[in-house]
């Protein structure tokens, strides 16, 4: 059968001729599809994609830099559709949170490195604008953007609290000057507006006005204001994303299903947040992520709270908010990834990845070889953005009987190392 899905962009030349420097060849690694492979990138892209030692000949002079993924499953780097940077990492601060621009922005940057340890290469991050903190946060949270450049891609959603009445108009101009600055995404929380109708006819219109995608915050338990917001939403590109909808679960099957339906038919994303909700302890479930799916709503995974005040413990790790849809809400472990790696990047707005020649070099390297496995057990990891790697994890597990564990072949993880 002819494969109807979108086609990458012709590979580079084959044609023999001196390496690229900045190359880098990913030797031995593991698909999904139990290959064993060589990679080579090149150009912030994937150049090639061989049966291993196929793509090494001529030395590391030929190939640029090696780096050898023997053990390693290697999988399209996850990405992370929504983070809070202004609040990120707040909770042991033993006091109301700071706002101060030189506290947001090392949180923010300490958050993004830490998330991009965990394999997001590209992240979209939440900001209040307005009330007390204007829009000095979201300046701090852009200096970290420009900060984290090459290492990985950080876009930001300006969230004002009123659009409506005559408290509204500051929030409408504060949202305006937000884009202006910088901000690529208009957002916020049309439930905790007055008019939450008006709240997001004014969000859609000013998106329409720049050209902006639009994320909102709602917990998606009314379902004739989902039903309007669908209403009004359907056909706006770039588009739509509503999180983390955990109410939604919890109305009648039949009226859940048919506002699914109506998100869908509207081209609505959904980003669920399986790690625990960004708004207080009350407010814990995700969403239906199976009914979503079944009604063909692209539902995407996010990590929500990082050691804020909503959840102190928050990990930010794709490769656990996979775990948790695999393990708590049914997904097959190919599912759950998809969640955070290419539905995620979709909803994002950025390109297709897969480990073939032509797409991104946007890579992830996982000790393992089984997506279950790595799901459950992600220690060791490689991250791989734009054709380098900028992020590496190893961790060594060892037991007290050393005999013991090589005679009887226990687990170990690491690079590799013999015991």
């Amino acid at each position: 059968m002819p494969d109807s899905r979108p086609q990458p962009p012709p590979p580079p030349s084959s044609s023999p001729g001196p390496a690229d420097p900045s190359s880098l060849l990913l030797c031995g690694a593991r698909l999904t599809d139990g290959r064993t492979v060589d990679v080579r990138l090149g150009g912030g892209r994937i150049e090639a994609v061989g049966t291993a030692g196929s793509l090494g000949a001529g030395g590391t002079r030929a190939c640029g830099a090696r780096v050898d993924l023997s053990g390693y499953l290697l999988l399209p780097a996850p990405a992370e559709p929504h983070a809070h940077a202004d609040t990120a990492l707040s909770a042991d601060t033993g006091g109301p949170v700071s706002y101060e621009p030189q506290d947001v922005q090392r949180r923010a940057t300490e958050a993004a490195l830490l998330q991009l340890g965990h394999g997001a290469t590209a992240l979209r991050a939440h900001v209040r604008v307005g009330d007390v903190q204007g829009l000095g946060a979201l300046t701090a949270v852009l200096q970290a953007r420009r900060a984290l450049r090459g290492l990985a891609e950080l876009t930001t959603v300006a969230m004002p609290r009123v659009l409506t009445g005559v408290a509204g108009a500051d929030g409408l101009a504060m949202l305006r000057d937000a884009v202006k600055m910088g901000a690529s995404v208009v957002g916020g929380r049309p439930d905790l507006d007055p008019d939450p109708t008006g709240y997001v006819e004014a969000v859609l219109e000013m998106a329409s006005e720049h050209g902006c995608p639009v994320d909102l915050h709602t917990d998606a338990g009314d379902p004739a204001r989902l039903s309007r917001l669908a209403a009004m939403a359907g056909g706006l590109r770039p588009g739509v994303s509503l999180s983390p909808c955990g109410d939604l679960g919890r109305l009648p099957s039949e009226v859940a299903s048919r506002t699914a339906d109506q998100l869908a038919a509207a081209g609505v994303a959904v980003v669920c947040l399986p790690q625990g909700g960004c708004g207080g302890v009350d407010r814990r479930g995700a969403a239906p992520v199976r009914l979503l799916r079944a009604a063909g709503v692209r539902v995407a995974a996010g990590s929500g709270a990082l050691r804020d005040v909503s959840n102190p413990v928050g990990r930010g790790d794709p490769l656990e908010a996979a775990f948790l849809l695999a393990s708590r809400y049914g997904l097959a472990p190919e599912e759950a990834y998809d969640a955070v790696s290419s539905s995620a990047r979709a909803v994002l707005g950025l390109p297709e990845v897969r480990v073939e020649a032509g797409f991104p070099a946007e890579l992830l390297a996982v000790r393992g070889d089984r997506l279950a496995g790595v799901l459950s057990l992600a220690y060791s990891r490689i991250v791989v953005h734009q054709g380098r790697v900028v992020a590496r994890t190893s961790a060594v597990r060892e037991y007290c009987s050393s005999a013991a564990s090589v005679e009887l072949g226990l687990p170990r993880q690491g690079r590799g190392e013999g015991p």
